[in-house]
């Protein structure tokens, strides 16, 4: 199982060592990393949903124990610190655990099996990839299996699940339904539109198609995080042509 991570430290140097721990480690993908917490705290909140947030405390602006606070119902937050008195504030903010600086790979590595375990068990398991949504016609629940979900549109005040068979009308927030999709395999690419990646056909920088030939818009600050899966899985050749 591929977990995936996300770096929030304000010295690169800090970032490099974590980036590099990451590469080494089997089943980590690293999504990417911000020295600046604002920019990370929108990052996360709108389109990279990282598993797991390697996330240091001291930084100006805003702390990461302030950060953990507005994050962790989204990623498990790993806190990073050269400051061992941050240790009881880091587990009062939900932390699932706390690494001192200079972090050796050892300790990495007991850290993210930890907090990996816990993340197994929060995740759904293949004969139950399945979630039940309140349609527009009252009292009527249905059963939405996620692997034949293609694509979610928000329009107004509801949103539109598109399958190969039907189209689902609920009056759930684009945020709500995001939060109960799996973040490695649903992505939001514009403010209007989550897609399923396993339907996605081809991306052109500003544009996605879908299975079905159906077209979706590309937001700019959602790019990240799909750019992210896409090259994990890009197959390139070195050769200069």
């Amino acid at each position: 199982m591929m977990f995936t991570c996300y770096i929030v430290d304000d010295e690169p140097h800090a970032i490099e060592t974590l980036a590099s721990y990451i590469k080494k480690a089997p089943g980590l993908e690293l999504l990417g990393s911000s020295t600046n917490p604002l920019e990370a705290l929108e990052l996360i909140n709108t389109s990279v949903h990282p598993d797991i947030t390697f996330l240091d405390i001291d930084m100006p602006q805003l702390s990461g124990l302030d950060l953990a606070g507005l994050i962790s119902d989204r990623t498990a937050v790993i806190f990073t610190t050269a400051f061992p008195d941050y240790a009881l504030g880091a587990f009062e903010k939900n932390a699932a655990d706390y690494l001192l600086k200079p972090i050796s790979f050892e300790r990495f590595l007991n850290s993210v099996k930890k907090v990996s375990g816990h993340i197994k068990t929060q995740i759904p398991t293949p004969e139950n990839d399945h979630i039940f949504i309140k349609t527009n016609i009252k009292g009527k629940v249905t059963r939405l299996n996620l692997t034949d979900l293609i694509y979610v549109e928000s329009i107004k005040n509801y949103v539109i699940i598109y399958t190969a068979d039907e189209k689902l009308i609920t009056y759930l927030t684009m945020k709500e339904l995001e939060a109960a999709l799996p973040s490695e395999r649903f992505f939001r690419v514009h403010k209007s539109y989550i897609v399923n990646a396993d339907r996605i056909k081809t991306v052109n920088g500003v544009n996605i198609l879908l299975q079905n030939n159906i077209p979706i818009p590309l937001g700019q600050i959602y790019k990240i995080a799909l750019q992210d899966y896409i090259n994990a899985k890009l197959v390139s050749s070195s050769r200069l042509t």
